[in-house]
């Protein structure tokens, strides 16, 4: 029973409200990439489209369908994407791979609000919904810069 009280507080007020709030929910017309990301175990997507202007993240849209963590993890990296460089996304996406898995540090501005998801540390089943919407802006820089290559 105290398992099932422990997930129940993980979900605080603050990780519902951000759910509740998840910017750039429309998505692009015309994007420089788009990446769609599923965690295999609980089947939660998050879909990143991005167009870019020197480097950084100029327009900015998700399609998010996961469960209320990776639905806040999607919500506070929506809210601070734009303007955003692929060195910042990887350095906040790795900061919040080692938050969950090794109790590292709060992610760098302005991703600290991510630090609201660090009781999900305990709860190695949800880290993939959480890095959903960060492992695809990653990916999404990376198809760019493959696709500028050519």
């Amino acid at each position: 029973m105290s398992g099932e009280t422990d997930l129940i507080k993980l979900y605080s007020g603050q990780i519902l409200q951000l759910a509740a709030a998840i910017p750039h929910t429309d998505r692009l017309p015309t994007p420089d990439a788009s990446v769609k990301k599923r965690s295999p175990l609980c089947g939660s997507t998050v879909t990143v489209d991005i167009a870019l202007k020197d480097g950084v993240i100029a327009q900015f849209g998700q399609d998010v369908k996961a469960c209320a963590l990776g639905q806040a993890a999607a919500s506070v990296v929506g809210a601070n994407a734009i303007g955003r460089s692929k060195e910042e996304i990887c350095a906040a996406r790795d900061a919040l791979k080692a938050m969950l898995k090794e109790d590292g540090p709060t992610p760098p501005a302005p991703f600290e609000g991510l630090e609201v998801l660090r009781p999900a540390r305990d709860y190695k089943n949800r880290h993939a919904s959480i890095l959903l919407a960060l492992d695809a802006l990653a990916e999404a820089f990376e198809q760019i810069k493959q696709s500028d290559c050519a």
